[in-house]
């Protein structure tokens, strides 16, 4: 297979919280590349800077060394604005408690990222409507999150995500909160987004469901990475 394009580079990269006199290190030292394409988990402890790790690559926190380049593009080198805009424009988030809007309905949740973007209502109804009909959300596009169980609210963060076709999806415990059937249903979907259309996904995990169907399966312990194992996938590609 030729090369794909690298997505998320980080070298070096080390995050130090201090408590009182003492530093602890939630990464240490890590470097790391993420592809186009990758359908990649990061597991590990309680406490082994998994989520600090995908914080730290979606901008939503600063390590204290190394670099860290999205597409390229340094983030230590970018202003407050030119951050906020690459985690806008190129980075979707799902986190493990949805982080819906309740007074909005799956359409509008989903639509979120289009509309802050500008683009025009039109674009955005047919790119919407096209993303909630591949997550299983056809028909419930007027509901609120209320009114959706919690294997639909995700699926709505998953289509908020991917509407604004983002060059990576940063999932913290997607499945945490959702019973196996929902879980499993979550799992089919990204799985299929990725293979379909080339979302490349990068999970933090502590479910082995979530593990078995990562085709890559990086390993944290004590902010710095234990093992790093790709696995062919059934097209016999990693």
């Amino acid at each position: 297979m030729p090369p794909r394009e690298p997505i998320v580079e980080l070298t070096r990269v080390s995050k130090v919280y201090r408590q009182g006199k003492l530093e602890v290190y939630a990464l240490r030292d890590l470097s790391l590349v993420i592809e186009a394409g990758e359908f990649t988990a990061v597991c590990g402890p309680s406490g082994s800077g998994k989520t600090t790790l995908l914080n730290v690559i979606g901008a939503l926190d600063r390590p204290s060394s190394g670099t860290i380049c999205i597409e390229g593009q340094e983030l230590g080198e970018m202003s407050q604005r030119e951050r906020s805009h690459l985690r806008r424009d190129r980075i979707g988030f799902v986190f493990q408690a949805y982080n819906l809007m309740p007074v909005l309905s799956a359409y509008e949740n989903a639509e979120m990222v289009l509309s802050l973007q500008g683009v025009e209502p039109e674009v955005r109804r047919k790119q919407v409507m096209r993303v909630l009909a591949e997550v299983g959300l056809e028909g419930l596009e007027d509901r609120r999150p209320d009114e959706l169980s919690g294997g639909q609210q995700q699926r709505v963060a998953i289509a908020r995500a991917i509407a604004s076709q983002p060059a990576v999806v940063l999932a913290d415990e997607p499945t945490a909160n959702l019973d196996s059937e929902n879980a499993i249903h979550l799992l089919d979907i990204m799985e299929k987004l990725n293979r379909e259309r080339g979302v490349t996904f990068l999970f933090s995990t502590h479910d082995p469901r979530v593990m078995e169907r990562a085709r890559r399966l990086i390993r944290v312990v004590d902010g710095q990475i234990e093992s790093d194992d790709r696995r062919e996938d059934d097209r016999g590609a990693p």
